[in-house]
């Protein structure tokens, strides 16, 4: 049974960082695609930045591009999400999942992912 669980929310003022982690358990990471997804009150689930472990390929959405950066530690089994000059738009729920190493153009696609975790909030204000 896959488990995951996040770690590393909290509240930053604008232009801050912050270091999500995703603890996996039950599988190891190397057959598997992880992805970061977030969700503001309102809004729909978003895809941030995924990646299949398999062959390290990652896709971040635009917003996030050159702010965010996704990484796994497959000896520790587990995926982070480096988040780098925070904006007020980023605040929400952010959430990592798991499924089973998939196509490029599927990895952000949260219909894609049976796993996920309970989530962890991130708040950026001043």
């Amino acid at each position: 049974q896959v488990q995951l669980v996040e770690s590393g929310g909290g509240s930053v003022q604008p232009g801050g960082t912050l270091k999500l982690s995703c603890a996996v358990s039950g599988v190891t990471l190397d057959n598997y695609a992880i992805a970061w997804f977030r969700q503001a009150p309102g809004k729909k689930r978003e895809g941030v930045s995924c990646i299949d472990c398999s062959d390290g390929g990652t896709t971040s959405a635009d917003s996030v591009k050159g702010r965010f950066t996704i990484s796994r530690d497959n000896a520790k089994n587990t995926v982070s999400l480096q988040m780098n000059s925070l904006k007020p738009e980023d605040t929400a729920v952010y959430y990592c999942a798991a499924a089973p190493s998939k196509e490029f153009f599927r990895l952000c696609i949260a219909g894609e992912y049976e796993n996920w975790g309970q989530g962890t909030q991130v708040t950026v204000s001043s």
